[in-house]
């Protein structure tokens, strides 16, 4: 899934920092801070599979989780998790 910049059309870059993960154009300054609505929204988790992996925030041992291509081809895919307990609902990447 690609995802374009609305202010001059470049491609969008995955970036993480101190505040989690958002999307940022290269060129200018625009800046996707909600990953759900880059991702497809809330419907996006709706039919994802669950595994063991640990939360970050909660410690909750399950996670919802989703690859997504998100760099070239030659390169692996991202890997986007979701906390499984209903109160923290925290996401993060691999």
């Amino acid at each position: 899934m690609l995802k374009f910049c609305p202010w001059c059309s470049n491609l969008l870059q995955l970036d993480e920092d101190h505040a989690g993960v958002r999307f940022r154009c290269r060129t200018c300054p625009y800046i996707c801070k909600e990953v759900d609505d880059v991702l497809g929204g809330s419907a996006a988790w709706e039919n994802v599979d669950a595994t063991d992996e640990r939360c970050p925030k909660c410690a909750h041992p399950r996670a919802y989780f989703m690859q997504i291509q998100t760099r070239s081809a030659d390169e692996p895919m991202t890997t986007f998790y979701r906390c499984c307990n209903p109160q923290c609902c925290h996401n993060w990447r691999d």
